[in-house]
């Protein structure tokens, strides 16, 4: 019996001990936490943020941002090759575009597209009635004037016979006149599409010039006529000399004043990337394009291989001088409301945002004329860092006034 008691009171002591040091366990952690909580920043990694003085953004050495931060210095502009849209057109000088002059049916197609023709060269062959018309015209007016000639013939004599009057042989030599001047007109309106003075109803379209024929737009048996054909039409064909091509140049209201007539510019296509061909400037429009902003130049370009095409897209290129002015790279350029802004190192880790003025910009460089100097260190990589780092700063100085203490009871 004793044995029981002295049994149970070794084990209520046994669980005293264990709440015991559980509960002095506990208060060790607690107090371990609370000592780690109230060490000083001394003993702790906390990264610095930048600040803002004067307009400057202040980085602490080390900041690891910085390392994420390339430079450039300012250089003196040089000259710069300025690419501007283009596109690659027949020479329309050495080009022919063949209309129907008159309504007919196709019956014949006697040249098709690569055939090399010289002037005179017959196309086409087209039945029509209403140049059967025309030809019946000459024909008429041949007649006539053989009547008018004979008549004026028989005047003369009996004039001189002393039998007609002086009147009577005037009128015949007037209408012998007006019946020549008939004849001209209707021969040389045949004559101008080839043809006789026969009646056959055929007409012919004929090369106006030497070249080659590099469209076709019709068929035999079609029909056509000439009211189907408008400025935007497909003419029946196109002869041209592809040795010898336009290029039409869109040039940017800033760089049209250095353009001039005979400069010579650098065109290269898509295609033959390879390549670098020449052109010399022929015109230049005085109106500026109202859809694209542009005006329109057209330089000449010599394609003695043929290996430039018709409506190919190309770049011209030309050299701009810069020598007034400073170059930075373009992603050194932050647009803030209207104004164009730099980021420069005044010191190791001291930064300060500046407005600059631009001359000129692409997607590789700026040309400056205001706002910086040379031998300048701008930010060239990751400086919207700076912007987003400048802006929260400003907006955290201006959000501070604001704050209004608490008032204690």
């Amino acid at each position: 019996m004793p044995k029981a008691i002295d049994s149970l009171r070794f084990t209520d002591i046994s669980q005293q001990e264990f709440t015991l040091k559980k509960s002095i366990l506990t208060l060790c952690l607690s107090s371990a936490f609370l000592m780690s909580c109230s060490e000083s920043p001394s003993h702790m990694e906390v990264t610095q943020q930048p600040i803002v003085q004067n307009n400057q953004l202040r980085f602490p050495a080390g900041n690891p941002q910085l390392s994420l931060l390339s430079t450039v210095e300012v250089k003196q502009a040089q000259n710069i090759a300025i690419d501007l849209p283009a596109r690659i057109v027949w020479d329309e000088q050495k080009t022919q575009r063949v209309f129907p002059a008159f309504s007919g049916r196709v019956t014949q197609i006697l040249t098709d597209v690569g055939q090399t023709v010289r002037e005179g060269t017959p196309l086409a062959q087209i039945a029509s009635p209403e140049f059967g018309a025309a030809q019946a015209d000459t024909a008429r007016a041949l007649a006539d004037a053989l009547v008018a000639g004979k008549n004026f013939t028989r005047q003369k004599e009996l004039l001189n016979a002393g039998i007609t009057s002086q009147k009577e042989f005037e009128q015949a030599e007037a209408d012998m006149l007006r019946a020549k001047a008939e004849v001209d007109r209707a021969q040389a309106r045949t004559a101008l599409y080839g043809s006789g003075a026969s009646v056959n109803q055929q007409l012919g379209i004929r090369a106006s010039l030497s070249g080659m024929v590099v469209e076709r737009n019709v068929n035999p048996d079609q029909e056509i006529r000439p009211d189907q054909f408008g400025p935007s039409s497909p003419a029946l064909f196109v002869v041209t000399d592809p040795r010898f091509l336009w290029v039409l140049i869109d040039v940017r209201e800033t760089d049209i004043q250095h353009i001039k007539m005979g400069m010579k510019m650098d065109i290269k296509t898509p295609s033959l990337p390879n390549q670098i061909f020449e052109a010399t400037i022929r015109a230049i429009a005085d109106t500026i394009d109202p859809m694209t902003r542009t005006i329109k130049v057209r330089a000449s370009i010599e394609n003695p291989q043929r290996i430039l095409k018709n409506e190919m897209l190309a770049t011209a290129s030309f050299l701009r001088s810069f020598k007034n002015n400073l170059n930075i790279p373009a992603s050194s350029v932050f647009l803030k409301g209207s104004d164009h802004i730099v980021f420069v190192e005044i010191e190791p880790g001291v930064f300060q945002s500046k407005k600059v003025s631009l001359v000129f910009e692409n997607k590789k460089d700026v040309i400056i004329d205001e706002g910086l100097n040379i031998g300048d260190k701008v930010v060239s990589q990751n400086g919207l860092l700076l912007a987003k780092e400048l802006l929260n700063a400003q907006e955290d100085a201006q959000q501070a006034p604001m704050k209004v203490p608490a008032i204690k009871p």
